[in-house]
């Protein structure tokens, strides 16, 4: 039955090629949309995850993490009193104005980290010790800047004295990295305020536990676990604004014009060959035995359709990543799409096998 599935499937190549055009579009479709969707989401809290506080204070409010709101520093020296709190810190995140070579003028978001603790201290340094982000107006940016080059930010000199990669946010406005200090120097945030309080639980507490006590002891400001507020900033671009929902939108329309050309593909094929179908049934082939040749058909399409695919994702991605667009794939998220892809067409050859159950076999005597 393998080899009648497949006489069949590659009779009409041009049939073929086009059902293969269609499960290829969508793969791409799909792999991109996906890519873009899991790198934006981990965008939105690359800093949050990838700092080692487990407790986030922010002002009253705070929609997410990209718009933080200046509150009064004094709140840190009440957070560092609460029992279970092994440190406190203060960290800034503030809009700046970077200048670039050629004069113009590029959004860039300013963190201020503690260099002396480390704490909140930039990732994937590909240049330079962050230590030296101390040092007056020097700081850590995420692009190929040339280490000891001068330029500007919101007006005031600064000099880059490191280079990291993959710190950008998903406003696409990279991370300048420098210390507390720098930042409140560089950026608009009155002195004596700060825009975050990075809280890490003693050993023998529970996260919850002391979160509770910062609420009950620290007014007017929200208290997270680094997990909550990850997620809540996550939610916001992706739920709340509608971004993660179009993209995902996109995903399905894939899903959904693979479906359709492959259905389409697979019944005509098997409108056109019922008389093959009523010998088949003539000579006493069960109804299963016809179900695996469409089924065979299906897995075919799926297999050698997801093979094209990948290849022209590949090509895709890597334009899109030397465009400093995001993508982020991993093996099983490549896993799921495969199976996505299978199962999408196998349940395009519902139709088809809806057709052969009906076939009389004395179709075969009929002109």
């Amino acid at each position: 039955m393998v080899s009648i599935a497949r006489k069949n499937l590659f009779h009409d190549k041009v049939r073929f090629v086009v059902a293969l055009a269609g499960i290829s579009f969508a793969v791409v479709l799909i792999t991109v949309q996906l890519g873009v969707y899991l790198a934006f989401r981990s965008n939105v809290s690359v800093l949050i995850d990838h700092t080692e506080a487990d407790i986030w204070i922010t002002a009253r409010g705070l929609e997410n993490f990209d718009f933080g709101r200046p509150f009064s520093e004094t709140k840190l020296y009440e957070v560092r009193s609460v029992p279970g709190v092994a440190w406190a810190s203060k960290y800034l995140l503030a809009f700046g104005y970077w200048k670039t070579p050629g004069g113009s003028q590029e959004t860039v978001q300013m963190v201020g980290f503690d260099p002396e603790t480390m704490i909140g201290a930039p990732w994937n340094i590909v240049k330079g010790n962050p230590l030296d982000a101390k040092y007056f107006n020097s700081v850590f940016y995420d692009e190929e800047e040339t280490i000891g080059g001068e330029t500007e930010i919101n007006d005031h000199r600064v000099r880059v004295v490191g280079i990291v990669r993959g710190a950008r946010s998903f406003i696409q406005s990279p991370y300048i990295f420098t210390s507390y200090k720098n930042a409140v120097a560089l950026s608009r945030v009155s002195k004596g305020n700060t825009v975050y309080v990075l809280v890490k639980v003693a050993p023998g507490y529970n996260a919850q536990d002391v979160k509770r006590r910062i609420q009950e002891t620290v007014k007017d400001v929200d208290v997270y676990t680094s997990v909550e507020f990850s997620k809540k900033s996550q939610d916001y671009w992706m739920v709340n604004t509608g971004t993660g929902v179009a993209l995902l939108a996109v995903a399905m329309l894939g899903v959904v014009i693979g479906t359709v050309i492959v259905a389409n593909t697979i019944y005509t094929s098997t409108t056109e060959h019922l008389k093959e179908f009523g010998t088949l049934k003539a000579i006493g082939a069960s109804n299963w035995d016809l179900y695996a040749i469409i089924i065979e058909q299906a897995m075919i399409n799926s297999v050698v359709g997801f093979a094209v695919g990948m290849v022209l994702s590949y090509f895709a991605i890597e334009g899109m990543r030397r465009g400093h667009l995001p993508i982020l794939l991993s093996a099983p998220v490549l896993a799921g799409i495969f199976v996505l892809t299978v199962m999408m067409c196998l349940w395009s050859s519902v139709l088809s096998i809806f057709k052969v159950t009906r076939i009389d076999p004395a179709l075969v005597f009929k002109s």
